[in-house]
């Protein structure tokens, strides 16, 4: 009688004692080599995202499975490898090396160090490409993400979990607010009574996506004079990089997010910016002899982004509680949002902060515009107090906005609609914030509440800036138990309201 428990278990004991060598078995032959994308034959055991070697010494990752040939693209350079070289499949699917080490460092997509440290050894391992966590493990955004910035946090608010895409031209702000929101969180939770875990910053990870090497320095310096980079990290694939760098660049970056996340923390990642990266996906795409669809993007192209971004996420407390907040980037041309990128990204995102050029050089900076910009999270990722005034500041803005056009066409008007067209235009100043000063949340309130409170009013436009600077000083130096009462995250109660009131003439008579 034949044992079969015994035959199996015979046939375990010999794949486990000769895996390697099957797997080393499992070789193939370059058929061609083209702009870094191998065509081979002869892989019939390679998987979707596998690593492969080629006898060269260079690496590769499999990204096409046709019923004779793999396509393979390069991780690095490979002018070496020619027709009838040999390819080895691993076993392995591509990962980064991930660990706490990696705060303060900047690296490729490969995990390699491109700040002259050592590499980082021991790690945990992390897939690039993973299935996003499904509903029944997430819970609904209520945390607020801070970024620092006035009109940001007061009319579009971010939540940590959320999608928020920043949109705009070139040259209109939009890496200045994502680097303006990874120095604000070097401010630990002040709201309420903050837990261990509110008092540590959250992670912040910038993903440099086809980027000069002189831009990215800056943004690194400017995180490193801020000391932003104790809790930060950059991944970079630069404009010189290969394309194929470009492409796993943010999957590595949301990888290392995730092994964060694991651990229940909050961590930012930015996207910088998603435009190149579906640069870089379609040049692969048509060396690969993909079908090019609209603007000769894969038709996938949706699948690509979509797949990235909903693994953002907030987690629930039985998985954890933490999240990750993401913050993509895409470039537009001519302020044309209805182009295939961008209409893409907008409808996988949840919200958009939409930057114009008009605004920007007209002297508004951030030059957001507000009537294009939304948050489909809104008031659950803000505090009660910047909710008790951001309300009225949107119906301010909205009126003035409306009149002023009315008031284009001259004409006389009532004392009524000039006054609020006045101060719509100090509104307008108020929100006005130079780059790399985030706010902390007390100081937003007592700005806008100073606005549309009409304490402004009869302060010159071009004095208010001056005025909100000194103001700031005179409050902290004069009226700290103001300060005080508002880090409480609670509505300001009819006390406190009399209090700013009476400090903020106060302050007048001495401006």
């Amino acid at each position: 009688m034949i044992d079969n428990e015994n035959i199996i278990k015979q046939l375990e004991e010999r794949l486990t004692t000769f895996g390697e060598d099957i797997r080393v078995k499992n070789i193939g032959r370059v058929v061609k080599n083209t702009d870094g994308v191998i065509v081979a034959s002869g892989l019939s055991k390679a998987r979707i995202g596998e690593i492969v070697h080629f006898g060269e010494g260079a690496t590769g990752v499999v990204l096409n499975l046709d019923e004779d040939y793999v396509s393979i693209i390069l991780l690095g350079k490979g002018e070496t490898i020619k027709e009838g070289s040999e390819v080895k499949t691993s076993g392995t699917i591509l990962n980064i090396n991930a660990s706490d080490a990696l705060l303060g460092r900047v690296i490729n997509p490969l995990g390699e160090p491109l700040d002259g440290k050592a590499r980082i050894r021991n790690g945990k391992s992390m897939p690039l490409e993973r299935i996003a966590p499904g509903v029944v493990e997430r819970e609904s955004v209520n945390t607020p993400l801070k970024t620092g910035i006035k009109a940001i946090d007061t009319m579009i608010p971010i939540g940590r979990g959320q999608r928020e895409l920043i949109i705009g031209d070139r040259q209109t702000g939009k890496t200045s607010i994502a680097i303006d929101t990874i120095i604000n969180q070097a401010r630990r939770a002040t709201a309420g009574r903050p837990t261990a875990k509110d008092q540590r910053p959250v992670i912040c990870i910038y993903v440099a996506i086809g980027q000069k090497q002189s831009t990215v320095a800056q943004v690194i310096d400017k995180l490193s004079q801020t000391n932003s980079l104790d809790y930060s990290m950059v991944v970079n694939a630069g404009a010189s990089d290969p394309v194929s760098l470009q492409y796993l660049a943010p999957f590595a970056g949301c990888a290392v997010a995730e092994y964060f996340l694991e651990k229940g923390r909050d961590v930012l990642i930015i996207y910088d910016d998603l435009s190149k990266h579906a640069w870089a996906y379609r040049q692969i795409s048509l060396v690969l002899r993909r079908p090019a669809g609209r603007e000769a993007y894969p038709g996938d192209i949706f699948y690509l982004h979509s797949r990235l971004l909903e693994r953002a996420v907030k987690l629930n407390s039985q998985n954890g509680g933490g999240s990750i907040t993401a913050l993509p980037i895409i470039e537009t041309q001519a302020n044309d949002i209805s182009t295939y990128i961008p209409t893409n990204v907008i409808s996988i995102t949840d919200g958009q902060i939409y930057l114009q050029l008009d605004l920007f050089n007209a002297g508004i900076k951030p030059a957001v515009n507000v009537g294009n910009s939304v948050s489909r999270v809104g008031g659950a990722a803000q505090t009660a107090t910047i909710k008790s005034v951001s309300g009225k500041l949107r119906l301010e803005l909205a009126q003035y906005r409306e009149l002023a056009i009315f008031a284009q066409f001259g004409g006389e008007l009532d004392p009524t609609t000039t006054a609020q067209i006045e101060r719509g235009k100090r509104i307008t100043e108020i929100l006005k914030q130079p780059r790399f000063q985030p706010l902390p949340e007390t100081l937003q309130f007592l700005s806008i509440n100073s606005a549309v409170s009409g304490f402004l009013d009869d302060i010159p436009v071009d004095k208010i800036q001056e005025f909100e600077k000194e103001y700031h000083a005179f409050m902290k130096r004069h009226h700290p138990k103001i300060i005080e009462n508002l880090t409480s995250g609670e509505r300001p109660s009819e006390e406190t309201l009399k209090q700013i009131q009476k400090a903020t003439q106060e302050f007048k008579k001495t401006f």
